[in-house]
């Protein structure tokens, strides 16, 4: 009798041989041809791959800085870590939920209160109305914006409506942080607030995947590193090492 395969109980997030095709200019559709057909075969003029052939496992509580040049797919991978995307190729596996700040205007609604898109937000993620209730005057503590919870989200500023951002997905109790580059638009002030709340989620156990192009960040939070390139994953390796792989690449 064959042995069963058992996956690690550490595993948080697990990617194999993970793939994503775009469409110049838009995202490609694909028949049923392309679906059943070679690989050759589905791969059409002015179609690109984003991502091909990455593979890599996250352990629980792990820090993971993503790090390559701009259109590398370092986004694009997290979009599929956050079930955003869905993947060509391969398959992307998460062991509970993650909490994902990767775009400032993802899940609010313009024409609603802030007070409103708090609820709205935090009830899609799956908080419940009683734990919103109880969070909501930290989440506006937080973010800064007490004077604004009865206006509509659309007249906020951009600094605002990434505080709002970042204060709701920080209170929920997903053990995976995404984090893209959208930190970068808020003030040096709050940017340290984040930061520390970074800290405290991370010392709670939390796993964090952090996408940012400024090297002292992701020294200061992670503790392992992906560098992608060209689509495919060119280094899995401690942070230092591939920082001083890409600083070489892009210096070179």
């Amino acid at each position: 009798m064959a042995a069963q395969h058992t996956e690690p109980t550490d595993i948080a997030i697990r990617v194999a041989d993970l793939g994503v095709r775009f469409r110049r200019g838009r995202r490609g559709r694909r028949s049923l041809k392309d679906l059943f057909g070679g690989s050759a075969r589905r791969t059409r003029p002015g179609e690109f791959w984003a991502l091909r052939n990455v593979t890599f496992d996250v352990r629980r509580g792990e820090a993971i800085g993503v790090v390559g040049r701009n259109g590398q797919g370092k986004s694009t991978l997290l979009k599929l870590v956050a079930g955003v995307l869905l993947p060509d190729e391969g398959s992307v596996t998460v062991h509970g939920g993650v909490a994902p700040l990767i775009e400032i205007t993802g899940g609010f609604v313009g024409d609603l209160t802030v007070r409103e898109n708090v609820r709205l937000t935090a009830g899609l993620h799956g908080m419940s109305k009683a734990e919103v209730a109880r969070r909501f005057d930290d989440i506006i503590a937080f973010a800064e914006i007490e004077s604004f919870v009865d206006t509509p989200y659309k007249h906020l500023s951009s600094g605002m409506k990434v505080r709002l951002a970042f204060a709701v997905v920080s209170q929920l109790d997903e053990p995976t942080l995404l984090v893209d580059e959208v930190l970068a638009v808020g003030d040096k002030a709050f940017r340290e607030k984040c930061y520390r709340r970074i800290d405290e989620l991370l010392a709670d156990g939390r796993t964090l995947f952090f996408v940012s192009h400024n090297e002292k960040d992701l020294r200061r939070f992670c503790t392992r590193g992906l560098y992608l390139d060209r689509g495919a994953l060119q280094l899995d390796a401690p942070i230092g090492d591939v920082l001083a792989a890409y600083n070489a690449d892009y210096n070179s």
